[in-house]
């Protein structure tokens, strides 16, 4: 099903609901997203608890990755070319600001070139471009469901009737360079999280086909499609762990920290060997 905003209610679906909703959760009491159960679990509690309440300032360094989605998506803000060579007086100061209160993205013309070269250049790959063709899916749609006594949302990039795909711009889109950023950032967490969203609603078997596609944001905008299959065991004991702990913590309304004793802090292996 598909809804506005004004349309929500909190039953479990597929809504197509603007960004700015989503990340407000419009569920009352509370729902827990994929980037909530990874701040959780590799974090602490206290850290989620804290995000919560204090939403992250607004970051320019975002609108790249967020116009590169727009035009490689089909969906997303504005974006607006702000054709000035310094973007520090007050009159460009206002402009931008002008257009970002409205929802747009202000951008350089180098950057929106950037973008528009990415999005050809990802056209020019065969299996990513099969994957996000305009007719085969819809882009950002969100999804509610219940685990439980928790509501969970995701907000999947690009919904095929046959499975999830996920895009994403990056320093670089080497298998290794991959490797680093699906541990570091937790996109394996990210998966299963979105496939128990995806069987949940009974759109897919929790084992659906999971594509990553990785992009350069550098020329010549290499792309890399990849499946993240031999990280699915622990991604799914990730997700139960943060689900323990969300339920947990709202129940006690006990958010710690890292730890509530004395941690002893051990030299790695590699070092502890090096000096025995």
């Amino acid at each position: 099903m598909t809804a506005t905003a004004e349309e929500v209610e909190v039953v479990p679906g597929v809504y197509d609901i603007p960004a700015e909703m989503y990340h407000a959760d419009p569920i009352p009491g509370g729902s827990l997203s994929s980037t909530g159960a990874r701040t959780l679990t590799s974090q602490c509690p206290a850290k989620f608890h804290y995000d919560l309440h204090h939403p992250q300032p607004y970051k320019a360094a975002f609108d790249f990755g967020t116009a590169a989605h727009k035009l490689v998506l089909g969906d997303g803000p504005e974006l607006v070319l702000v054709d000035a060579a310094r973007w520090d007086t007050n009159e460009i100061k206002a402009r931008i600001a002008e257009i970002r209160a409205e929802g747009n993205i202000p951008l350089k013309r180098p950057d929106l070139q950037r973008v528009h070269d990415m999005a050809t250049a990802l056209t020019n790959h065969p299996e990513a471009a099969d994957l996000l063709h305009p007719d085969s899916g819809q882009a950002e749609q969100t999804l509610f469901w219940p685990a439980g006594d928790v509501w969970c949302r995701a907000r999947i990039d690009w919904l095929r009737d046959n499975c999830l795909v996920d895009y994403k711009t990056a320093r670089s889109a080497h298998p290794d360079a991959i490797q680093k950023a699906v541990q570091e950032h937790g996109y394996h967490v990210q998966e299963d999280w979105y496939r128990r969203g995806a069987a949940a609603l009974g759109l897919f078997p929790q084992d659906v086909e999971f594509p990553f596609i990785f992009q350069e944001k550098d020329p010549p905008y290499l792309v890399t499609v990849t499946r993240l299959d031999l990280w699915r065991h622990i991604g799914h004991q990730v997700s139960e762990q943060a689900l323990f702990l969300y339920a947990s913590c709202r129940a006690s309304n006990h958010w710690p920290a890292y730890s509530t004793d004395i941690a002893y802090v051990s030299p790695p292996a590699w070092l502890d060997r090096q000096y025995s």
